[in-house]
């Protein structure tokens, strides 16, 4: 028996083990190509020298700094550089390095031999791109743009971006802007992430950046924050989505260990997230960019209390019942909420439609911090309703003060109906299907009491 039990007792720590382990991880290997501008523009002057001298002297640095991450493969593909400026050729591009191990020297050999000639046709150049990063999994794929113009060939890079992107070909990419002036910021913002190098220094910094942001590894956790700005909510499913594509990138359930402290998640910093709290409703952060290579902290208000609603007859519906939830004067769904059942809600005030026959609703009910709001409904009686034949004909149910409100059509297939609905006074009004005129119509009223049933003949 002893053996037994320590057999189930280590057979259960295996399957809780395997359930338990990290489902979802960032690659662990990383591709950049490099998308070089070699139009004729990059000739122009630069500080002590040009702008291509300067662009090749720096890249070479950086590649050739890079032999040692045994992780990270390298590819180079420039533009402009293979015809004339007069041919407007928007097609000249080409993969020179493709990926590989241990290409370095042939990437740095192959900027000596780049000769801005041409035109600068960003849009095409992304789009065959694609083509360059190899289809085998387990990769990051990243791309650093390096121009000192706008597309000049019609075509519309930031649509290529986006949908390269959302086919998961890349990563948002880096573009570094060469003497171009933070004015082009706007036009580049749609390709990806802009840093403009005005001067050489700081396009040195910019390199740096776009594989520093790239390579480090960065973490975050999420404070959930109640109505006291105290770190406190959890277990709730976050969500970081890509601001860029819109596309979920990681989730996760949300976590405090015994000391109330939040687990840390490793995320892509090459990203800008909107982060979603999955409440009801949300709670949506916007545009959170992640500093590289260091712990982030995330707060997010999400102060939460109960609502709970409560019939017990409401089974007398068939399937159940079911209560929309709105946030006060708003037209919005929340949830659709089950009755019987004690549901998580923002902190906040709620206009709430319950969906028995006829519906009730409640306005401005407030949810509190930690606390349950209980809201109980009557349970319905039941409506017989017994006709000689079908026909034609409607509930209305009386109010206090003698108006009358629609409440349901009766199926003018069936002569007979049993009907759920919920106490109070009510009027039939019944034509049968062969009667020759209006003037025939049978009208009764009835009061509906809680948990009591009643026969309704329309015609004796």
């Amino acid at each position: 028996m002893v053996y037994k039990i320590i057999i189930l007792f280590t057979l259960l720590c295996v399957t809780t083990a395997q359930a338990q382990r990290v489902q979802q991880t960032l690659p662990s290997k990383t591709r950049i190509l490099f998308l070089l501008d070699g139009s004729g523009s990059m000739l122009a002057g630069w500080g002590n020298t040009n702008r291509i001298t300067a662009a090749k002297e720096l890249l070479t640095e950086l590649v050739d700094s890079l032999k040692s991450n045994d992780q990270l493969e390298l590819a180079l593909r420039a533009y402009g550089h293979l015809y004339r400026r007069h041919s407007q050729n928007c097609r000249d591009t080409r993969l020179e390095v493709g990926f590989g191990k241990n290409n370095h020297d042939q990437i740095i050999n192959k900027l000596k031999m780049i000769d801005p000639k041409g035109t600068t046709p960003i849009a095409y150049s992304l789009e065959q791109s694609a083509n360059d990063f190899p289809s085998a999994p387990g990769y990051r794929n990243i791309i650093i743009i390096i121009t000192d113009g706008i597309e000049s060939c019609d075509g519309d890079p930031c649509a290529v971006s986006l949908a390269l992107q959302k086919k998961g070909i890349f990563l948002k990419p880096f573009i570094i802007g060469i003497g171009m002036g933070k004015e082009y910021k706007d036009q580049f913002k749609c390709i990806g992430e802009y840093y403009d190098a005005k001067d050489i220094q700081s396009f040195q910094k910019a390199l740096s950046k776009a594989v520093s942001t790239t390579l480090d590894k960065t973490t975050a956790s999420v404070e959930l924050l109640d109505i006291n700005n105290a770190p406190k909510e959890t277990n709730v499913n976050v969500s970081f989505v890509n601001n860029f594509t819109k596309e979920p990138a990681f989730d996760f359930v949300h976590y405090r260990d015994t000391q109330g402290r939040p687990d840390s998640v490793v995320l892509d910093p090459v990203l800008t997230y909107d982060v979603v709290v999955n409440t009801l409703p949300p709670v949506i952060k916007r545009n959170v960019n992640l500093t590289p290579g260091k712990h982030n902290v995330i707060t997010i208000k999400s102060p939460q209390g109960g609502l709970s609603i409560k019939q017990r007859g409401a089974t007398a519906y068939g399937s159940g019942v079911k209560a929309l939830i709105r946030q006060k004067n708003s037209a919005h769904l929340v949830h659709a909420h089950d009755i019987n059942t004690n549901q998580q809600y923002l902190v906040g005030e709620y206009d709430i439609e319950v969906l028995t026959i006829p519906r009730r609703h409640f306005k401005n009910i407030s949810v509190e911090q930690d606390k349950t709001t209980s809201i109980s409904l009557p349970d319905p009686g039941i409506l017989n309703i017994n006709n000689s034949a079908a026909g034609y004909g409607s509930i209305y149910e009386i109010k206090p003060s003698g108006e009358q409100e629609w409440v349901y059509n009766l199926p003018h297939d069936q002569s007979r109906v049993t009907l759920a609905i919920q106490p109070g006074n009510y009027k039939i009004v019944f034509r049968v299907d062969r009667a020759p005129g209006s003037k025939y119509t049978a009208i009764k009223t009835v009061t509906i009491e809680e948990g009591r049933s009643v026969v309704v003949k329309l015609f004796d």
